[in-house]
């Protein structure tokens, strides 16, 4: 069984930094495309940065290109999302998801974790 477990939400204050997790399991990811997505009630998923497990593209949303950073890291099957010069507007739960293609849509993505709340304060 295929699982996607994010870790490293919290509340921080604005300008502060976190670095989240999804540790994968259950399958090699080797040939997918690892994804960070957030979301806020009332509205849709929004995406925030994507990459092949192996390299290749890295793509980031305009709002966090220069602030937040994904990497990998392949012994620990995990997935990283380092996040600086947070804003209260980066307030969101974030979600990490997998694919076997690389697509700034949530309806590209097969698995799903099950979210980390990051909270900003002003």
């Amino acid at each position: 069984q295929v699982q996607l477990v994010e870790s490293g939400g919290g509340l921080v204050q604005a300008g502060g930094s976190l670095r989240l997790s999804c540790a994968a399991s259950g399958r090699t990811f080797s040939n997918y495309a690892t994804a960070w997505f957030r979301q806020v009630p009332g509205k849709e998923r929004e995406f925030v940065s994507a990459r092949y497990w192996t390299g290749g593209n890295i793509v980031y949303a305009d709002f966090v290109k220069g602030r937040f950073a994904i990497s990998r890291d392949n012994a620990k099957n995990t997935v990283y999302l380092q996040m600086n010069s947070l804003k209260p507007e980066d307030t969101a739960v974030y979600y990490c998801a997998a694919g076997r293609w690389l697509r700034r849509s949530p309806s590209g993505y097969e698995y799903w974790g099950q979210g980390t709340q990051v909270t900003v304060s002003s």
